[in-house]
């Protein structure tokens, strides 16, 4: 391990996640319950930045387990444009670090005003976030002082996904979300293998496909704000449909292909991708797309899509902040950021 502060706090995350499952699930369950006694026509959340992300990974459980539509807020609907739309039987739900970032603050505000039930996830208990939804979720991370955010992002999939099983009816905490703690230490012992090539990348193409197509946003946003390498992120099915055309010998792509329905079509695109000499980095369980990979690093198997991007979100913030320190940069700095960004 490094001596970065966003190292130190990318290994705590076992007990981030242990502290979500022994005292944030009851949380969750008391505000589920209260929520459907009502008619949860549709959920929409709020975010920016990472927890953007963490909103993208929630509209699938959300969707798929649960069964309702779910969007992803447009801020400035509510505080430039000032619009007035029904929400009655919608869910908003804001997400934010801080707990003070303005705009969806302001959205979680007026949301309220125009029928939506609220809730607000943060890490931050005292602030103007956890005070302003009917609900609040605390992350429970703990102080979070590298700039690039890590422990507090898989917490905040970690509640959104338990919060879509509390919305569902159940009542327990499943096996497989129980061995998340412990998956992730496994996930933690493990290291990249052929990283140092990418130390002069200055460019890369991400991605992913389902469950885990917000890591790969989540990966290129790390990769931009840690390493200044210029990241876009794709969803396999999209980067197929135009962008592909750009990838040709020795351009870098990140794969993310944990198990699941998404994964056949991820090794399709791993073999077109080798067949073009892409530079290939990729995360998966799966050794015939290890194998292909200039750059892996190997993830368990053993859990259901619908909670490998807690696990896969693990390994791209490895890699950021490796790729930084190897470009002789400081990842807990980032030039031009600060912790909170205030937007409106």
């Amino acid at each position: 391990m490094s001596g970065s502060k966003m190292s130190a706090e990318i290994h705590e995350q076992p007990e981030v996640l242990e502290r979500i499952l022994d005292e944030g699930w009851d949380e969750v369950l008391s505000a589920s319950r209260v929520l459907r006694q009502g008619d949860l026509r549709s959920v929409m959340i709020a975010a920016r930045g990472t927890s953007d992300n963490a909103a993208l990974y929630a509209k699938y459980p959300f969707e798929v387990l649960l069964g309702v539509p779910t969007a992803l807020a447009s801020p400035s609907a509510f505080t430039f444009y000032e619009s007035t739309m029904n929400l009655e039987g919608v869910l908003v739900v804001g997400i934010s670090q801080s707990g003070e970032s303005q705009d969806v603050l302001e959205t979680i505000r007026r949301s309220g005003e125009l029928g939506a039930n609220t809730l607000t996830v943060t890490n931050d208990e005292s602030s103007a976030m956890a005070k302003v939804g009917q609900h609040h979720f605390f992350l429970r991370a703990g102080k979070e002082e590298s700039v690039a955010a890590t422990k507090t992002y898989t917490a905040e999939l970690m509640m959104l996904y338990l919060l879509a099983c509390a919305l569902k009816g159940e009542e327990r905490l499943g096996h497989d979300v129980r061995r998340l703690p412990e998956l992730s230490r496994e996930v933690l012992e493990a290291e990249w293998e052929g990283t140092e090539r990418y130390r002069y990348a200055e460019y890369m193409v991400v991605t992913s496909r389902g469950y885990n197509l917000a890591t790969a946003e989540e990966a290129a946003l790390k990769l931009m704000e840690t390493t200044y390498v210029v990241a876009q992120a794709f969803s396999a099915a999209d980067l197929r449909h135009g962008p592909i055309a750009m990838i040709g010998h020795d351009f870098p792509v990140l794969v993310i292909a944990s198990p699941g329905r998404a994964q056949p079509g991820m090794r399709s695109l791993v073999d077109n991708l080798r067949d073009r000499g892409a530079e290939l980095v990729v995360v998966s369980d799966e050794s015939t797309m290890l194998d292909k990979a200039s750059a892996k690093f190997p993830v368990p198997g053993s859990l259901p899509e619908e909670l490998a991007p807690i696990l896969c979100a693990i390994p791209i913030e490895l890699l950021a902040e490796n790729l930084a320190r190897l470009k002789g940069l400081n990842p807990d700095s980032p030039r031009g950021l600060s912790k909170v960004t205030e937007t409106w």
